[in-house]
């Protein structure tokens, strides 16, 4: 860790290394900043600088720390350690713009759930990260504050909507990313920045904007989730725990134990098999399959099968999500928001088959049997190993090439990742390796609240593979 300059360490040493006196959180955290001065100009991941009120955080915690030894305290598990919140949440006295212009002075009265979570662990906030408008496309975007880049390689995306997140954490800036995923938006952006974050289950982290003046659509809530994104399995995992701790405010929160009862050994892997309508990168997809090798040699029983109704439950959730966002949202949207955008939103309602009334209470009816199903099948298989994206990364905004554009990148590309959203089951996406200088990374889904088997298992190919972005920084 010492042979390494600060930025790079992960947040487990760095609160280490501050509870334990070896660096203060003045030294972190302008380590932090300084890198942030470097590295964020050519990727604009972070788009409201908190570098002032961080130091002034950095000074104080110090104070704080070496006043809990004297009396002897503890201090929380972040405490010192630099984190960076997404712009969509609330962060008192910022503005939540969520990309959209018109939001630009919508300042936050309060801290949202995960902000005061962190705040309360600890962490110190030194930037908000980038989103496209409404954080409702896959590329991060927007006329506010623009492109974000990829740090790996300019003309490709970093992803969205949490690309912002995902290409800062790349790149040194922070040691734990905030996120969210309502499609994809945290596993999207680990793939295409190879870092790693858990999609938790629904109800896992609590959730709310004080600065919203209305609620958002039910199924929305019920399949979208505030995350980590980390360079290391175990920094996400740490990020989880603190990210997870209650708050009233969210009527769907679940205060679950974050750790299962053991599984019995060995633990069955599905390796899903990929439907034949895909379209297919090879290299990607022998990466992926390099992942089954990694868990097979650390003892888990792999096996491929077909999973259940994959086709129809990627539909279940675009209908779902689409037909609520027709209904509430769009007049909004549209009125709002830029040519880019409204391209791309024609593309999803392209996908997506309207509802009316009776369809849309049908839907949510039938999205209870794909979850019994998918749950009996986990009875079988504990986790299951899936692709992210079958395709390497596109390019920078590929989704405003048309709605046929759109529908090979949700439909073929990343169906396996939108459909675990409508069912409400925990993700973790680790990378896997680099195809043609590109990270990509593999999914592992488990059951309900059992985001520690999927960590475990990101664990065991992090182990195989090692940390990707040190490639980067060693190229650099």
């Amino acid at each position: 860790m010492t042979n390494a300059p600060i930025w790079q360490w992960s947040a487990v040493e760095t609160a280490g290394a501050i509870r334990n006196n070896e660096v203060t959180s003045e030294q972190v955290v302008r380590a932090h900043l300084d890198r942030m001065q470097a590295a964020n100009p050519a990727l604009n991941a972070v788009v409201v600088d908190l570098g002032v009120s961080a130091m002034k955080a950095a000074k104080a915690a110090d104070e704080a720390l070496a006043a809990s030894k004297g009396k002897g305290g503890t201090v929380g598990p972040l405490h010192g350690v630099p984190v960076t919140i997404k712009i969509n949440i609330d962060v008192e006295g910022q503005a939540n713009s969520n990309g959209v212009v018109a939001f630009k002075d919508n300042i936050a009265p309060g801290d949202s759930p995960v902000t005061a979570n962190l705040k309360k662990a600890g962490a110190i906030i030194i930037g908000l990260t980038n989103t496209p408008e409404f954080s409702l496309r896959g590329f991060t975007d927007n006329p506010l504050h623009g492109l974000t880049r990829n740090p790996w390689n300019a003309d490709v995306t970093c992803g969205g909507s949490s690309g912002g997140a995902g290409a800062s954490i790349a790149a040194g800036i922070g040691t734990i990313a905030h996120g969210n995923d309502i499609g994809g938006s945290l596993r999207w952006p680990a793939h295409c920045n190879g870092i790693a974050t858990i999609k938790p289950t629904q109800g896992r982290i609590p959730a709310f904007n004080p600065s919203a003046t209305a609620e958002r659509p039910l199924m929305a809530q019920f399949m979208s989730s505030q995350g980590p994104l980390a360079r290391h399995v175990a920094d996400v995992r740490l990020g989880l725990e603190v990210m997870a701790q209650r708050d009233p405010r969210d009527p769907w929160y679940v205060p679950a134990p974050l750790t299962g009862p053991k599984p019995t050994a060995p633990v069955k892997v599905a390796l899903a098999r990929i439907p034949e309508d895909m379209a297919t990168d090879r290299g990607v997809i022998a990466l992926q399959r390099k992942a089954a090798d990694h868990l097979a040699d650390a003892g888990y029983a792999v096996s491929e099968v077909e999973v259940p109704d994959l086709n129809k439950v990627w539909q279940l959730w675009c209908d779902l999500i689409m037909t609520e966002t027709r209904v509430l949202q769009q007049d909004q949207m549209l009125a709002t928001t830029s040519a880019d955008f409204q391209k791309t939103f024609r593309g999803f309602m392209a996908l997506a088959n309207p509802l009316d009334q009776a369809g849309y209470m049908k839907a949510i009816a039938e999205r209870s049997r794909h979850i019994r199903n998918w749950m009996t099948f986990l009875e079988q298989y504990p986790l299951v190993l899936m692709p992210t994206s079958v395709r390497q990364t596109p390019e920078v905004n590929a989704d405003l090439g048309g709605d046929q554009r759109v529908k090979e990148l949700f439909w073929n590309d990343l169906r396996f990742i939108s459909s675990m959203n409508v069912l409400g089951l925990p993700a973790a996406v680790v990378p896997v390796g680099l195809h043609e200088g590109l990270p990509v990374g593999v999914q592992i889904v488990g059951s309900r609240y059992r985001e520690d088997m999927c960590l475990d298992a990101a664990e065991a190919i992090e182990r195989k593979v090692g940390i990707l972005v040190r490639q980067l920084w060693e190229r650099r």
